[in-house]
């Protein structure tokens, strides 16, 4: 939650919460995990869940738990990684339509909020319009697309096809959200106009820049701080593993040059240590007038 509140800070107008697998999050000996990784309130809104599975009976269960407090339940369709071949979820469901259809309807059917859906894109584009078209009747009310491929993942992600994004923009009726080459703030607004998306998200550049989704500048450190403060305010928002991980991800471009400060960084254990590496890394920042976006 800390992360959400400092991107909707600058700009972020909708937040998607983590993957959760529906299987793991429904088991009863498993509600410190959803206590510590779903939380909530009004500062945090409006805001989805993201849950995968394929079980469409498991799947309504995990949205039953969180529909309360949520504005809409995401079935996660694009998951590339191997975690969710092994579990039989994310783009691996994506030579089962009969199961995907039949999850999509489950949730619309019985939930009080929205179904929305996140998809990657097949090779051939007119099999891709049908998917998305199967979505839209099944009952999704928005899809987000990363018109990347399931194999496009790590040393072989390469660009996302933008015009897998229109071609289905063209085709269906319901809000579609551009994901892939979100790098920068410039890219929204020509991602639109090439598109005619309804929106964008960012799911990898808005981990190294917060503030991507508003024009202008501000040193990494700026981020790091005002997160740890948020994190200060509501510690109930964040685990500090997610913490750590997150300003892993601001700090990467200088780790290679501070190896000290990113072992102190892995294995900082309370908030002021935190404090204290942010710190010293503003210092030799400015020092060495390295600013980085």
């Amino acid at each position: 939650k800390a992360w959400r509140i400092l991107t909707r800070r600058y700009g972020a107008d909708l937040c998607f919460t983590p993957m959760f697998n529906a299987k793991f999050f429904i088991e009863p000996k498993n509600e410190l995990y959803r206590k510590e990784q779903w939380n909530t309130d009004e500062k945090d809104r409006p805001v989805i869940v993201q849950l995968c599975g394929n079980d469409p009976d498991i799947m309504l269960k995990a949205g039953k738990l969180v529909e309360d407090k949520c504005d809409a339940i995401d079935v996660n369709l694009g998951c590339p990684q191997h975690i969710a071949k092994r579990g039989h979820y994310g783009s691996f469901l994506m030579g089962e339509w009969d199961l995907i259809e039949s999850i999509v309807k489950k949730l619309h059917e019985n939930l009080s909020v929205p179904v929305t859906c996140k998809i990657r894109v097949y090779p051939d584009m007119e099999k891709t319009i049908k998917y998305a078209k199967m979505l839209e009747n099944a009952g999704c009310q928005m899809l987000t697309v990363h018109a990347r491929y399931r194999e496009q993942k790590g040393h072989n992600t390469g660009l996302a096809n933008w015009e897998y994004i229109k071609k289905i923009k063209e085709n269906v009726k319901i809000p579609v959200v551009a994901n892939g080459n979100i790098l920068y703030y410039e890219d929204i607004q020509r991602c639109i106009d090439e598109t005619g998306a309804d929106a964008v998200m960012s799911g990898e550049g808005v981990l190294y820049n917060p503030g991507i989704f508003r024009p202008g500048y501000l040193p990494v450190w700026h981020y790091a701080e005002e997160y740890l403060n948020i994190y200060k305010e509501y510690p109930e928002s964040s685990t500090l593993g997610s913490i750590r991980a997150h300003l892993f991800k601001l700090f990467n471009p200088c780790l290679h040059l501070h190896i000290d400060l990113r072992a102190r960084l892995a294995k900082a254990s309370d908030l002021e240590e935190l404090f204290n590496i942010v710190y010293e890394f503003k210092k030799r920042l400015i020092v060495s007038n390295f600013f980085f976006k």
